[in-house]
């Protein structure tokens, strides 16, 4: 029993020490959000006490190196975005497993090789545009010529001008409905968020349309191939085990990836040779 009262005394200076811990925790909560706790800080560092200061610009006049690093890092988070929303991406690889489902191969070739197959061939076709915005937004905004808000509206410019060239009417006209925006007054007025969708729309409808224009040739041997089992009474047969040999030889002897690729680059305006 003495052993008990002894263990309970000695939990007391140890629960004194908690209590008075959390008063005082208490304590400096309490002060931190009075309402003269704010000005009194402002007046602290308005009479020279240290503070935190960002510079945003160089001691020559150029952006410095950790606001240039910060503003790499937000381009690598949006990359993705912009190339499936802003550039020719979208079409090729859409057309590209449109061709190999027509084929009838669910795995070959695989999505990582039709994903850098439409990466590459993306960037031919959008680098005029890329180096546009590199002269225009990137290297003057590098070289401290452009603030950051001019440097963007400069280098959206050329890829503006590439999706109001490629996008339908039809398309803006829904997009803005479909936002109850006004309409604007000339096609180069079209706010980005607007013209963006837009472009996408119509990339996939150009898409869609290049698809059925390759479906046709393979579906054609697919009915072929069916009705000759059907007529010599092997219906237990898929047909398109038998089709798809036919199929393959076919895409080689005409050059098949040759000729889709050249219609895609081609819808762009740009020479495949």
């Amino acid at each position: 029993m003495s052993a008990l009262v002894g263990a309970d005394r000695a939990r007391v200076p140890a629960r004194a020490a908690a209590l008075a811990a959390l008063l005082l925790a208490v304590a400096v909560l309490a002060l931190a959000t009075a309402p003269g706790a704010a000005a009194a800080g402002l007046e602290g560092l308005t009479e020279g006490q240290p503070g935190v200061s960002v510079d945003v610009q160089g001691v020559d006049g150029k952006p410095s190196s950790a606001l240039v690093i910060l503003l790499g890092i937000t381009v690598l988070s949006v990359a993705p975005a912009v190339l499936l929303m802003m550039t020719a991406f979208t079409k090729i690889f859409v057309v590209l497993s449109i061709t190999r489902n027509a084929l009838g191969l669910t795995a070959a070739p695989p999505n990582q090789v039709l994903a850098g197959l439409a990466l590459f061939l993306s960037l031919f076709v959008m680098a005029p545009v890329l180096a546009e915005v590199n002269e225009l937004g990137v290297q003057p905004f590098l070289r401290g010529e452009l603030d950051q808000t001019r440097a963007l509206e400069t280098g959206v410019g050329p890829l503006k001008e590439f999706m109001l060239a490629h996008v339908r009417s039809d398309d803006l006209a829904l997009v803005t409905r479909a936002a109850d925006r006004p309409n604007p007054e000339t096609r180069a007025a079209t706010p980005l968020l607007t013209l963006i969708p837009a472009f996408v729309l119509s990339e996939l409808r150009a898409a869609f349309i290049i698809g059925f224009v390759i479906y046709v040739p393979f579906l054609v041997i697919d009915l072929v191939v069916s009705a000759a089992l059907m007529s010599m009474g092997m219906m237990m047969l898929p047909p398109v085990t038998v089709s798809l040999p036919f199929k393959l030889l076919l895409f080689v002897l005409v050059d098949g990836w040759g000729l889709v690729i050249t219609a895609v680059i081609g819808s762009y305006g740009t020479g495949a040779g």
